[in-house]
């Protein structure tokens, strides 16, 4: 599931929006009320239930090839995503719907794309479907471990590119 030329997209577990406002995510730093969305290449990021943590790595063009074996494996492509084995079901079951926006209001910001008026969506919403076959198709891996962290810490002090979002719902250390 990815945007087609002149779109980006919102994923909701929502399939009843209408109209997306903006508005300040509680958990932002920012005092600009945003609609958030995201382009083609970081739509994987969003192929989760919404409150579930992840902890997300790619080969970059300063990765080195030890980051990579190491992290991510040999031979094992080059995105790896990782969740916790207790946010398993909520991934097998989820009802994920993607909402298909005009990318003409929308500026980057980050890792997505923000407008800061009102956008209606291009169409009905589209059920995302299973998201390990999502994840197959576009050959990422997905691992699930018991808790992220590890993980993290090493992705983090590593070469290679990376995001994480919902880490604040992680087991703890």
């Amino acid at each position: 599931m990815r945007p087609a030329p002149g779109e980006v997209l919102h994923f909701s577990e929502d399939p009843t929006i209408d109209l997306f406002r903006p508005h300040l995510a509680p958990t932002s730093v920012k005092t600009t009320p945003y609609v958030w969305a995201v382009g083609h290449d970081r739509a994987p990021d969003y192929w989760f239930p919404r409150q579930c943590p992840r902890a997300m790595a790619w080969v970059g063009p300063d990765t080195t090839p030890a980051d990579q074996s190491r992290i991510i494996g040999d031979g094992c492509g080059t995105r790896v995503h990782v969740i916790e084995y207790s946010w398993l079901e909520a991934l097998r079951t989820v009802e994920l719907y993607a909402y298909r926006l005009p990318a003409e209001p929308f500026e980057p910001a980050e890792a997505a794309v923000v407008a800061t008026t009102e956008v209606t969506p291009l169409g009905p919403p589209e059920r995302v479907g299973d998201l390990f076959e999502l994840h197959a198709e576009a050959g990422i891996q997905l691992r699930v471990l018991p808790r992220l962290h590890e993980f993290w810490d090493a992705v983090i002090t590593s070469t290679l590119e990376f995001s994480g979002i919902r880490l604040r719902n992680a087991l703890p250390r």
